[in-house]
């Protein structure tokens, strides 16, 4: 700025009592105090659209700096070119638009050396708005300027704006899940309606639900003034000339436009009503009332796409809420289900033992029938005293016996047709835990005959078996080392490796196995010398069935025994896989 140019001030600008409401903000950067007070002093009573100005400065760049980062809602930038450097306003420029990101805020350029920076070059090269001398920058020149970029900055803001407000509406288009998406939903469309008619306004969106057609109203969304009513009751918290005006609305069904405020009515086709009331700075024009109504009649299916949406959702959580009260009914009649199964399989084995042990004590006394009476005949006839009465007698007693005996045969082959009725159902199993298991589920008995149980079972012992069916197996093996050990016994359960297969071994200290008895060891209804220790009974089939599991599982068992009174030890091998 030439010396002639300096302005003169003539009152303090900062006597001046501040203004209330919003101010655009304008930074002033520029090394020389002059050119800030000159600057204060054009624009002491600048006005647009009935806001006045807050002048900040900055006296080099490295202030500007700072007072950009501090204030990035700053409108307009005076800027000279020359401070620190030759090119220290131009750098700035570069720091506002790329580090700050500030693509919003309007830079005039003002230089007192023109030639240090050709106006063509900078307003090409740099990102800039307007490009002044000092010379010429007079007052009306400043005036006229910071005007248009005003206005510009102002364009900008409500293209920024509208933007949100569409943006606001997408988001809430893709997530219609909860309340909080419909409330997205309202927001964004008062943001559109005020950047629709490019001007600021607080407004207010009210909802009906039809089944409240008489009682009360919703309020989803709120600006400005009215953004502490969001979420509340109309009826009982907005103030009474804005309820009435709500009421009347929904009364109305129409939109109302007045100088001070907007009613917006919307009927969505599932029956519900929208009222949206707006409070704009000036009145709407014919033009502005149209673009409001063309874009309220699309809003309706927007509203009804969220509530059927949520209506959906309530369906879902009632239909899911039926599914898991069905499925706990289908869970409870599978247990008794389950539970009458395992009365009738106890009922079952109950019978099979019955027959069982029948069968067997039937045949002993049978067989004695049978022999008695050849023994009978015989001693007869070498008396001479045979007759055919006396024979006769004799074969009905040897017929009864044999069709006996053949009904006791029919009685056994039943009991063991149910007994080893057995299937396989192979899946992942750890035999350690399952002797374990069958260790102490045996330990009440044998601790009535002051009996032990060892059991010595490394973790993870897995092989490929039917678990129910191995355990059935180990069981027995262990209750009769219970039952034919003495009192006072020990019994040692061992498990461990043995080439490619899982070992299960059960030692007791019973009265032995002979020779003969090992050899039918594994028979049907075998009765062996041994007998059990506390009178216990045995129907025979608990080692032939043990076999029979063990077969069905490619394994194999073994007995050892040293003779009478030495124990015996029950070796059961099964592949791991």
């Amino acid at each position: 700025m030439a010396e002639d140019d300096i302005v003169h001030l003539i009152d303090d600008p900062s006597d001046q009592v501040p203004e209330q409401g919003p101010r655009w903000k304008v930074a002033v950067i520029d090394d020389e105090p002059a050119v800030h007070d000159g600057t204060r002093f054009a624009l002491s009573d600048y006005r647009l659209n009935g806001q006045g100005l807050d002048i900040l400065s900055a006296y080099s760049a490295a202030e500007g700096r700072e007072l950009m980062r501090s204030h990035p809602d700053v409108a307009v930038v005076l800027l000279d070119v020359i401070m620190e450097s030759d090119t220290a306003g131009l750098n700035l420029v570069e720091f506002i638009r790329d580090e700050l990101k500030n693509d919003t805020v309007r830079i005039i350029l003002r230089t007192g050396q023109p030639g240090q920076a050709p106006e063509r070059r900078v307003i090409v090269d740099y990102d800039i708005n307007d490009y002044k001398a000092k010379t010429e920058l007079t007052a009306d020149k400043l005036f006229t300027a910071l005007t248009a970029a005003l206005r510009s900055y102002q364009q900008l803001q409500r293209m920024v704006e509208t933007r949100r407000g569409l943006e606001m509406i997408i988001e809430a288009a893709s997530t219609l899940f909860d309340f909080k998406s419909m409330q997205r939903l309202a927001e964004g469309v008062l943001t559109q309606i005020a950047s629709l008619l490019n001007v600021d306004c607080a407004g207010i969106l009210v909802l009906r639900e039809p089944m409240n057609a008489h009682e009360t109203f919703s309020v989803l969304a709120g600006s400005g003034c009215y953004s502490r009513f969001i979420g509340t009751d109309v009826s009982e918290i907005l103030e009474g000339d804005l309820r009435h005006l709500v009421e009347d609305a929904f009364s109305r069904r129409q939109h109302e436009f007045s100088p001070r405020r907007s009613v917006l009515y919307i009927k969505t086709l599932s029956g519900r009503e929208v009222v949206v009331v707006l409070e704009a700075a000036r009145h709407l024009s014919e033009t502005d009332r149209a673009l409001v109504e063309i874009f309220c009649s699309r809003l309706s299916i927007a509203f009804d796409n969220v509530i059927l949406y949520e209506q959906l959702n309530n369906a879902k959580t009632r239909l899911e809420e039926r599914v898991a009260e069905r499925t706990q009914d289908l869970t409870k009649a599978n247990r008794r289900l389950t539970a009458q199964w395992a009365r009738l399989r106890q009922a079952n084995t109950f019978k099979s033992e019955i027959l069982g042990t029948v069968a067997h004590d039937l045949k002993n006394p049978l067989a004695v029938i049978l022999g008695r009476t050849e023994i009978l005949k015989e001693l007869i006839a070498s008396a001479g005293a045979l007759n055919d009465n006396v024979e006769t007698t004799i074969a009905h007693i040897r017929d009864a016996a044999n069709r006996l005996t053949e009904m006791v045969d029919d009685l056994v082959s039943d009991a063991m047709a149910d007994a080893l009725d057995i299937t396989i159902r192979r899946e992942p199993v750890d035999i350690s835990v399952l002797v374990q298991e069958v260790a102490d589920a045996n330990r009440p008995l044998a601790t009535r005959k002051q009996q032990t149980i060892a059991v010595a079972a490394p973790p993870n012992q897995a092989a490929m078996c039917d678990a129910d069916r191995i355990r059935e197996a180990i069981d027995n093996l262990v209750s009769n080392a219970v039952k034919y050990s003495p009192i006072g016994g020990a019994i040692e359960l061992l498990v461990g490796r043995e080439g490619d297969g899982i070992m299960v071994q059960v030692r007791d200290q019973g009265a032995g196995l002979s020779p003969e008895d090992i050899s039918r060891l594994f028979g049907r209804f075998q009765r062996l010398s041994a007998k059990p220790t506390a009178g216990e009974t045995s129907t025979g089939l608990g080692l032939s069935i043990v076999k029979r599991i063990i077969d069905l599982h490619s394994g194999q068992i073994t007995v050892e025994s040293t003779g009478p009174g030495q124990g015996a030890t029950f070796k059961m091998s099964l592949p791991v896989s």
